[in-house]
């Protein structure tokens, strides 16, 4: 396939405005060149350590056949189970190549209890690991590889025959895996975590699970000269101009599968486009949607609409829309470039994420501390409620709080709904972001935790700030020990939700803490409640 983007409206409008510029500095040939002068003096120190991903497609190809005889290896030995413990891009990028591709990959990104425990209780005896970690030291991952070293000890299996280290040159989590005896992928440094897709990050774990990666870098490849080339016809800069180059700036995002055979690209999209854009008050918020999504029949003026369509040339775009086809290989470098182009209309650094430690940061605090648990402002059936003051002061029951939470959102604004919950075992909670848009009449997110915490999280913090949040925790009937750690799982999760909700309100914005304490019954009770709203 070959990558096609059409533009209709304000879109056209936005890219007519930009690409000559574009192509007169010669953007994309820079780009490609890996120059770091692109986004300004102040961005120059990061972007030159952050610019191997326009060459990936080649620079990973080495990688290949280790990986394919490490899969062979395993599946000779009868192990034909991969779990990927990681987080943001280190997990969404596999995600959405094996679903796309029909593969199975078991993707474990979660410090929910009842999540970890089944994934380290299911078919242990035919599971290999894969650990995922740019630093090397993220909470989550070490924690989830902590949790199956245990469980394979347990079952009289060696950790260091199942579990494979996905990582940085240097950094701390090479040099503790090489002394156990872990295999070790080393990734290329110079690419960050969210444009790590065609690296070892992506390859990797998508690879031992089955997908054809040979192929896949050789999709990625086939469209990077046309990516690089100084034209008005190029479908980066084009994409870029479009959704970052309006006047004003459209805040929002829409991405709408509608004809598209990629599985899931909403979710990698989404930690792209905001942890690189959401900063310094500005950026981009991608917001999920279905094609009968409640914003796309909404006159909301900042909300950009893109489609992922099956031919965008068969079926250009109408109204004020952009409409992008092509393979997913292609897609993925595709929206690389048009999120980099983005960076430097918005007059930002596409490839840090200052607000991201925040978050972590303030869970770490509460973990030292060890407080006692919050008591809730008052308690409806299985939903225990905290939140900002100005959201729950004088309220009993849940749905009074909602539309209390919504009652502050700005005329700008958006809603962003956070469940710290099984999304394995719970996806019913989902349904929750589409009940909330009706009645919010503005663009809704909706993320799983702490994933989301890697993605959106930066915007969050970073962009502009007129959100309102919803926040959904769960009590969960059994914990889980994380060996030589003095919390666990349970009070990991709750930790970060605690933090992030701090941090949030001391930005000034609204909170509104849900917590089911009968996390079955009390989705229930939360559908129940947003069905009358």
């Amino acid at each position: 396939m070959a990558i096609k983007v059409s533009t209709s409206g304000s879109a056209t409008d936005a890219a007519k405005r930009h690409l000559e510029s574009l192509v007169e500095a010669k953007f994309a040939s820079r780009l490609f060149a890996e120059d770091p002068t692109l986004w300004g003096p102040a961005a120059e120190d990061e972007s030159s350590k952050r610019l191997g991903w326009t060459n990936a497609a080649k620079v990973s190809q080495p990688l290949v056949p280790e990986i394919i005889a490490l899969r062979d290896s395993l599946r000779a030995k009868g192990i034909d189970r991969i779990v990927l413990c990681g987080m943001g891009g280190s997990s969404l990028a596999p995600e959405v190549m094996t679903r796309t591709a029909g593969v199975e990959l078991d993707v474990l990104d979660s410090t929910n209890p009842a999540q970890v425990r089944r994934a380290v209780e299911q078919d242990i005896e035919r599971t290999a690991i894969v650990v995922s970690s740019k630093s090397g030291s993220t909470v989550e991952t070490d924690s989830q590889r902590r949790a199956f070293a245990t469980a394979f000890e347990a079952a009289g299996i060696d950790p260091a025959e199942r579990i494979v280290i996905v990582t940085d040159p240097g950094s701390p989590l090479e040099t503790a895996s090489r002394e156990a005896g872990y295999t070790v992928f080393l990734a290329d440094p110079n690419v960050g975590g969210r444009f790590s897709a065609l690296t070892a990050f992506g390859l990797v774990p998508a690879g031992l699970a089955g997908l054809d990666i040979d192929a896949f870098l050789a999709e990625a490849g086939s469209v990077a000269a046309e990516l690089a080339e100084d034209s008005t016809q190029n479908p980066g800069l084009l994409l870029g101009a479009a959704i970052a180059g309006t006047d004003p700036i459209k805040t929002f995002l829409g991405v709408v599968a509608d004809g598209t055979s990629i599985v899931g690209f909403g979710d990698w999209a989404e930690q792209l486009i905001a942890e690189s854009t959401g900063k310094e008050g500005k950026g981009l918020l991608p917001v999920v949607l279905d094609t009968d999504s409640p914003e796309i029949g909404l006159p909301i003026p900042d909300l950009q609409i893109a489609r992922l369509v099956a031919d965008a040339a068969e079926t250009p775009a109408v109204g004020d829309e952009i409409n992008v086809s092509g393979g997913l290989a292609e897609q993925m470098l595709l929206w690389e470039v048009a999120v980099s182009v983005a960076g430097q209309i918005i007059g930002i650094n596409p490839f840090d994420q200052p607000d991201v430690e925040s978050a972590k940061a303030a869970a770490r605090e509460l973990l030292d501390a060890t407080p006692e648990p919050e008591a809730p402002v008052f308690q409806q059936d299985a939903i225990a409620v905290r939140g900002t003051a100005s959201v729950v002061d004088g309220h009993t029951e849940v749905l009074e709080a909602i539309e209390s939470l919504l009652a502050q959102l700005p005329e700008n604004g958006y809603v962003a709904i956070q469940a710290y919950a099984d999304r394995i075992g719970q996806p019913e909670l989902a349904e929750i972001r589409e009940f909330v848009a009706h009645r919010a009449r503005r663009p809704v997110t909706f993320g799983w935790a702490p994933r989301f915490l890697h993605s959106t999280g930066q915007f969050h913090k970073g962009g502009p700030r007129v959100g309102v949040f919803l926040q959904i925790t769960t009590r969960e009937s059994v914990d889980l020990a994380i060996e030589d750690r003095p919390f666990t799982f349970g009070e990991l999760i709750q930790a970060q939700a605690a933090g992030d909700a701090n941090v949030l309100e001391g930005h000034g914005m609204p909170v509104l803490r849900l917590e089911l304490t009968d996390p079955v019954a009390g989705a229930e009770q939360l559908i129940a409640a947003l069905r009358n709203v």
